[in-house]
């Protein structure tokens, strides 16, 4: 590993600067690649952004950079990715800084930004070197997400082109799906879960595979169906229960089956009102799977628990075999699923191995 410091001029890092989907992010007289494959997409909100142009006007100096040569006097960043792109958009006049745009500043305030002295370490080293290195640099920073990790591992074509999909703030996957997952784009949330419900699971060993293919298309598509399918199934849309929910799984297991929309509905509002449904969003996984658990549904309080035991002398309700109030558990004498509360008139204690058969039944 090689590394040498040097001093650059933001008028020198902005000279060329370009960043657009056809050629990427370019700066530094088109030399600089500021967007490589192991790099995010910029993330700095506003206030980060200004704080880094705020720097530069008092004269303080910013953090050094790190760039990575490639050779024939190119490189591309390994570390200050959100900063050089803040610096080039503000001399560039993409948004202004106390309401002051570049453009608008006077001849003496624009040279004192544009003469300001940046220092680089440029870094000669392997592939591999440069994103362990990125890696390094960047634990006392934001964090990579794992998913942002996985695009520098399996880094093609096939990434290029799923992030197109899936990476941008105005990517197509963000009207699609947005009311139905979580995360954000730009940090590869959006990527990371359709590849996870396409691949049920093994994300590596799927970007490992079609690494070098020309298209994500059929990862694309396969989304596409997920949401339709979703949007079919229950077109009541219910923000705080259905956003984050496993819906690629869901349709992976019962995309063949065939439901009633407006039966599940009215099964979703009669749920949705159950007071001892705890879990809201569980209804959904519930209606598919017919699993109870999903519900979390209420339990019993200790109050009601002690109430049924001395009620009963201690007694199993089922067996009559007297047990410790600790070696019983409380059960719904008319049960949750034919319309039983969770209230004290409903509970009986049960020894743990009649509770368990009684489940069984």
């Amino acid at each position: 590993m090689d590394i040498t410091l040097k001093e650059i001029t933001v008028r020198e890092l902005a000279d060329g600067y370009e960043d657009n989907q056809e050629n990427g992010a370019k700066g530094y007289g088109s030399k600089l690649d500021i967007r490589p494959p192991y790099q995010r997409e910029f993330i700095y909100k506003e206030a980060q952004r200004d704080a880094v142009i705020d720097t530069i006007n008092k004269g303080f100096p910013l953090n050094v950079m790190y760039w990575a040569v490639r050779g024939d006097d190119n490189f591309e960043i390994i570390d200050g990715q959100q900063r050089t792109v803040s610096i080039c958009r503000y001399v560039k006049g993409v948004f202004s800084v106390e309401k002051r745009y570049f453009y608008s500043l006077q001849d003496d305030e624009q040279e004192k930004i544009l003469n300001y002295k940046l220092m680089i370490y440029q870094c000669t080293g392997t592939d591999s070197e440069k994103l362990e290195w990125f890696k390094t640099i960047n634990i006392a920073g934001e964090k990579l997400t794992d998913q942002e990790l996985r695009n520098a591992v399996y880094h093609g074509s096939w990434v290029t082109d799923a992030k197109r999909y899936f990476s941008k703030t105005d990517c197509p996957a963000y009207p699609v799906g947005n009311k139905y997952l979580s995360g954000s784009p730009i940090r590869q949330d959006y990527l990371e879960t359709a590849i996870k419900w396409f691949s049920n699971g093994t994300i590596e060993e799927y970007m490992g595979t079609h690494q070098h293919e020309s298209d994500a298309k059929k990862l694309w598509d396969y989304f596409q169906r997920v949401i339709e399918w979703t949007q079919k199934t229950f077109p009541n849309y219910r923000k705080k229960e259905m956003k984050g929910l496993r819906w690629g799984d869901f349709y992976n297991t019962y995309k063949d089956e065939t439901y009633d929309p407006d039966a599940l509905e009215k099964r979703v509002a009669k749920l949705m009102e159950d007071e001892d449904v705890t879990s809201k969003k569980g209804i959904y996984a519930y209606l598919l799977t017919g699993e109870e658990k999903h519900l979390n549904v209420r339990a019993f309080t200790d109050k009601q628990k002690r109430e049924a035991y001395e009620q009963k002398k201690g007694t199993c309700a089922r067996c009559n075999e007297h047990f410790k109030l600790e070696e019983m558990e409380a059960d719904h004498i008319t049960p949750w699923t034919k319309g039983g509360k969770t209230i004290a008139e409903n509970c009986q204690m049960l020894c743990k191995d009649c509770n368990r058969r009684k489940s069984g039944e």
